[in-house]
């Protein structure tokens, strides 16, 4: 994706807000029982049985059949009229908080396959399933970092990430990664060129290492690619599988048949290249009301959105499709995953879209499903998964009607399990309404901002107040895993001869896998609730420090979370820094959430003081 495609560094600052203030503590759910959902049609991850009953010990499907028998003291659940899944795999997502993987479970989808996130957040939550079984979110299995050049794409979302440059150093940078717990090699081959943005990527060389020296240590190999040219590329220096499908160009006979021949993978991202094109792909999954009730305002936010186009960026979703279509006829292996949480798609709902599209592409629903459960564990080598028979996992997913018939009717789900515990869907779909509520409660623009100008804070009475909304708190990464530190004082000497000043010193933590510290306020009260600031142009403070680079950070509804931002330096003498709503990604100040000026990523002690903050 394109350098805006996957911002999931802010992504995750908003994200981090939202469970800090929001979401309670996932409780982890009693032992269940046996049960059997009995007459129920049973797509086993291969094929389809019209009439069985699944029973269902513990955490294991105990058996399946037409004659099998129901026993003693189970509860029994009637499955006439619906059909019984495996629950699905989403091939390829980025989780940076762990209430994207809450909902995606809540639409079924009971394992997630990130392509890049912070290792310590991959680690943490690799260790809660072999501790608790983490009930309450889907699992996850991460490549962790990624492989890419200098300045490559990866590198822009102020994670501190190591990259490669020389083929004789690809061995340790592979073991390096599997030696943090990455459970398979992504290398990203994509010079922005299909997306109309220009960044380096690595060379062929790097390329063809970084696949051997996977290949050595018994690993997967997957490269994110942008263009058919970086996709021959790939497919010929023998990678396992490509986690986007090409933008720019359908695809020659002799390159699919090398593609099928060589049994490498595809997993075309539908969903987010849609976006890419132009179109707010998941649009459609905020109007269906078998999914609507479970979904919250950040999810309806990033459905509703797409990726602007730049004129002359070759990115096609025509040529996406096509080329898929030549790919399924020729026997390539399909994976469904979404890219989630990139415009357009969101945890666990867009896979239901992926699902969609894939069987408009061509796919039957049968291969679609297929595309989502057994294929893509078996891809991925994870015994037990995306498959109902005897001895595997009881992550299941049971729906109304037949998805073979109409591949949406995936969307209707009655109840999913996980290792044979049931999901509180119910708990969620409240939570989703206390936060709908709330949102309606929209605030309109503050009182103060009357006449199109507004004094936020000037600190003058010593304390971190400000004149509408909630006062400055501290923000760091640490809500992410992350070691930063931030410290907010207000100290006498402001700008301009006023009496006193913001101060917001810390240290951002070398290696902290999201960098930032600072501080925030919410225009609006309760917090996150959208605020009408439109009657100003922006927003202007004073500033003076110790010459770093500093950001502001602008929350909106509709960007849900990912803010957008734009960058100062504060030198030693107080300076005026005004920052129009459009520069914050086209904002219109209409519906602000959140702002926030912090320091980082790059790692060390900072201070910088803070003054005069209005809108204008």
């Amino acid at each position: 994706m394109e350098r805006r495609a996957c911002d999931w560094f802010y992504g995750a600052v908003a994200a981090g807000l939202l469970v800090v203030l929001a979401a309670p503590s996932p409780r982890r759910p009693a032992q269940a029982p046996v049960f059997a959902v009995r007459d129920v049609r049973v797509f086993d991850g291969e094929r389809v049985q019209e009439r069985a009953t699944v029973v269902v010990r513990g955490d294991r499907i105990a058996a399946i059949g037409a004659d099998v028998a129901v026993p003693e003291g189970a509860e029994v659940i009637d499955g006439a009229g619906r059909t019984l899944l495996p629950a699905f795999l989403d091939a390829h997502s980025h989780a940076f908080a762990a209430e994207p993987l809450e909902a995606a479970l809540v639409f079924g989808v009971g394992t997630q396959l990130d392509m890049f996130t912070a290792r310590q957040l991959a680690a943490a939550w690799r260790a809660e399933q072999a501790r608790t079984g983490a009930p309450g979110r889907a699992d996850i299995f991460s490549a962790g970092s990624v492989v890419t050049a200098p300045g490559g794409h990866g590198t822009q979302f102020g994670l501190p990430i190591p990259t490669l440059t020389a083929p004789e150093s690809a061995q340790a940078f592979v073991d390096a990664r599997i030696a943090e717990g990455a459970d398979w090699i992504k290398i990203i081959v994509d010079d922005g060129s299909a997306y109309g943005v220009s960044f380096p990527t690595i060379s062929e060389a790097v390329l063809r290492a970084a696949i051997e020296a996977a290949h050595a240590r018994g690993t997967l190999a997957v490269v994110h690619v942008g263009r058919l040219a970086d996709a021959r590329a790939a497919v010929r220096a023998g990678a396992d599988g490509l986690v986007h499908l090409w933008v720019d160009s359908v695809p020659d006979d002799a390159f699919v048949r090398e593609l099928a021949a060589r049994g490498t993978f595809v997993v075309p991202t539908l969903t987010v290249l849609e976006a890419v094109a132009g179109v707010p792909s998941g649009a459609g999954l905020v109007s269906d009301a078998r999914v609507a009730p479970y979904l919250g305002p950040d999810a309806r936010a990033s459905l509703e959105r797409a990726f602007p186009v730049r004129p002359g960026a070759p990115a096609n979703f025509a040529a996406v499709t096509a080329s898929l279509a030549k790919l399924h006829a020729a026997g390539v292996r399909v994976l469904a995953g979404t890219d989630a949480p990139n415009p357009g798609t969101t945890h666990g709902a867009s896979l239901h879209r992926e699902l969609e599209l894939l069987v408009q592409a061509g796919l039957s629903p049968l291969e679609a499903l297929r595309a989502a459960t057994s294929s893509t564990a078996d891809a991925f080598r994870l015994e037990g998964r995306g498959r109902i028979a005897p001895g595997t996992r009881a992550d299941l997913v049971l729906v109304a009607g037949n998805p073979l018939e109409d591949i949406t009717t995936t969307r209707a789900i009655e109840r999913v399990w996980k290792a044979g515990r049931p999901v509180d869907r119910e708990a969620y779909r409240r939570r989703v309404a206390e936060a709908l509520a709330a949102l309606s409660e929209k605030a309109g623009a503050p009182e103060a901002l009357a006449g199109g100008r507004a004094l936020v804070s000037g600190f003058d009475d010593g304390g971190l107040g400000t004149v509408f909304g909630t006062r400055w708190v501290e923000t760091t990464d640490a809500m992410m895993g992350g070691r930063s530190t931030a410290r907010l004082e207000v100290v006498e000497g402001g700008a301009a001869g006023t009496a006193r000043a913001l101060r917001i010193t810390g240290e951002i933590a070398s290696g902290s896998p999201f960098a930032w510290a600072g501080a925030l306020f919410f225009p609006a009260s309760p917090p996150m609730t959208p605020a009408d600031l439109s009657a100003a142009e922006g927003l202007a403070f004073h500033a003076r420090g110790d010459g770093g680079t500093y950001r502001v950070l602008l929350f909106t509804r509709r960007g849900g979370q990912v803010p957008a931002s734009a960058s100062f330096t504060a030198g030693p003498e107080w300076q005026e820094h005004t920052f129009p709503w459009s520069a914050f990604g086209g904002a219109d100040g209409s519906d602000v959430t959140a702002i926030a000026i912090v320091g980082g990523p790059a790692p060390g002690r900072f201070e910088l003081l803070v003054d005069q903050v209005e809108l204008r």
